[in-house]
């Protein structure tokens, strides 16, 4: 009997983690409790309260998904074609906002335009307060949230454009109306998929929601389990939210495909059709910068400066900070061993296990993360071992893979894609092993865009709140959990102070990791995508 290879073994046991932490919770909410007759099937039948929920889902995801679209999407198109300087240091400050956490956002705008906000103490009125805690508020604090998701798609999707059409365009038309005419159209699937996966994340969101007081499937799902024990009403809330994901995920995927228009002559020629448009693309990126970043941080100083004793309130949250650093720092290098492995495979794939694998992995980050702890508790509260891990914090590094592998197999898997599959043939005709050639000539070519995983995924494991305040173990507590809950039960200073901490966390190795991006010239020597690298990968 042949005995497995490397390659095989590898991938399999990182399809068998990610199968276990991403994919398992969430069966377990689908497959136990209506198997096992807990929850009827007529059960899932809208009631007038379930309407009310899926109405106020639906506007915010659909809201939040059109104005995170119409902010982003022409950042992206700056980014793509006119020639800032410093562009690497831009696109890094203008991505900022989406790592950090949304209650920091939301947060800073209760402290805004609140009863006793900045507001309402300079005008001597709560004009806005009832505007405050309402959905619009959420759509446009979502949104402020999520438009670099759709500044990114954009500029990928243009950027892989072919220059000469523009270029050709430009010789009979304005740019202007070459612009309309080819590049917007070309990109236009791209940015349809960003603003689908927008809509999801929007819908799937539970922190925001929450602190603006406004009542969606995901609070909906907290509430039931975590106030009410209610697990059958929480599985109950959590099956139309499930459903949403997966078919949004697959008609985000498929519109994606493989419909873009690539060339290495794209980044070039389409940069000098909008040169003149520098002035004004730069002002809209410092006015967006100062709304989404600046002022929300701004807010926050202003409260912090209200506070007593900034070493007590440091000190009296330490084991918490610990926790969080700890946690974040042990969870992400969790994340990207596995997503390594499962990056490698995507990029390698056939274009349907590819389309079958991103499809999986969109949806089951777009999961919302109080589903996510529902189907975690399920799956590891019950005597036994089982039950030693839930009560443990293992907790913490089990919710941070679940919730995160995709997100860094999905990155890893984009630059893989650049390395050309010919470096590893050569390889092999000289006797190296997968394995060998994995160490010694894969690995390094991507070694930058590991570590941006490995940022992203501590970034977003050092603010993850929705499953981390479900599968807590009794007495443990993140800095996420506590500020949340100091929300209600704290000073308003207090809790700015921890979330400008936060937010310093979050801001320092993004800064970091831009100005390394910034010094390195040479994409192709570091596993970023070329364009070049890109036709022969393929």
């Amino acid at each position: 009997m042949q005995r497995p290879s490397s390659r095989t073994v590898v991938i399999s046991i990182a399809l068998v983690l990610f199968v276990a932490c991403c994919l398992l919770p969430i069966a377990y909410l689908l497959i136990i409790p209506l198997g096992s007759g807990t929850i009827a099937y007529g059960d899932l039948r809208l009631d007038a309260r379930q309407q009310g929920l899926l109405r106020n889902t639906t506007l915010l995801g659909a809201g939040t998904a059109l104005l995170a679209t119409g902010i982003g999407a022409p950042l992206g198109l700056a980014l793509a074609r006119v020639p800032f300087t410093r562009k690497t240091l831009l696109r890094v400050a203008l991505a900022a906002p989406v790592l950090l956490p949304p209650y920091i956002m939301a947060l800073s705008w209760t402290y805004l335009g609140g009863t006793r906000g900045f507001v309402a103490t300079l005008v001597g009125s709560d004009v806005i307060a009832e505007w405050t805690y309402s959905l619009p508020a959420a759509i446009a604090v979502l949104s402020l949230v999520f438009y670099p998701l759709s500044m990114l798609a954009a500029e990928v999707a243009i950027r892989r454009i072919d220059g000469r059409l523009e270029e050709a365009a430009s010789l009979v038309a304005p740019p202007h109306l070459a612009l309309r005419r080819i590049t917007l159209p070309l990109a236009a699937p791209g940015v349809l998929a960003g603003a689908l996966v927008i809509f999801v994340l929007a819908v799937s969101e539970f922190s925001v929601p929450g602190l603006l007081r406004v009542r969606v499937y995901t609070t909906e799902v907290f509430t039931a389990f975590a106030a009410l024990y209610d697990f059958g009403r929480a599985v109950l809330l959590a099956i139309p939210l499930l459903v949403l994901c997966l078919v949004i995920a697959t008609i985000a995927v498929t519109i994606v495909g493989e419909r873009h228009v690539s060339t290495n002559r794209g980044l070039d020629t389409g940069a000098a059709v909008l040169a003149d448009w520098r002035r004004p693309a730069g002002a809209a990126a410092l006015a967006t910068l100062a709304l989404a970043l600046a002022l929300p941080l701004l807010v926050l100083v202003r409260e912090a400066l209200g506070a007593e004793s900034l070493r007590g309130i440091v000190e009296g949250s330490g084991r918490a900070i610990a926790n969080s650093l700890l946690f974040a720092c042990i969870g992400a290098t969790a994340v990207v061993g596995v997503a390594v492995w499962l990056g490698y495979a995507r990029a390698r794939a056939r274009a349907r296990v590819g389309q079958l694998a991103d499809v999986l992995f969109v949806f089951a980050f777009a999961v919302p993360s109080t589903i996510v702890g529902v189907g975690l508790i399920g799956l590891w509260n019950r005597p036994g071992l089982l039950g030693a891990v839930y009560g443990s914090d293992a907790m913490f590094v089990l919710a941070y893979l679940a919730r995160f592998v995709p997100v860094a197999a999905l990155a890893i898997a984009a630059v893989t894609r650049y390395v050309p599959v010919s470096h590893e043939e050569a390889a092999a005709v000289s006797g190296a092993g997968w394995l060998r050639t994995m160490t010694h000539i894969v690995l390094p070519q991507v070694r930058l865009g590991i570590l941006i995983a490995w940022v992203i995924a501590f970034v977003l494991a050092f603010g993850e709140l929705g499953v981390s305040i479900l599968v807590a173990p009794p007495g443990e507590a993140t800095l996420p959990i506590r500020i949340y809950t100091l929300i209600a039960n704290a000073p308003p200073s207090h809790v700015a102070i921890l979330a400008l901490l936060q937010t310093a966390v979050v801001l320092t190795p993004l800064g970091i990791l831009a100005s390394l991006i910034s010094r390195r010239p040479s994409p192709r020597a570091q596993g970023l995508p070329n364009e070049a690298d890109g036709r022969v990968a393929r």
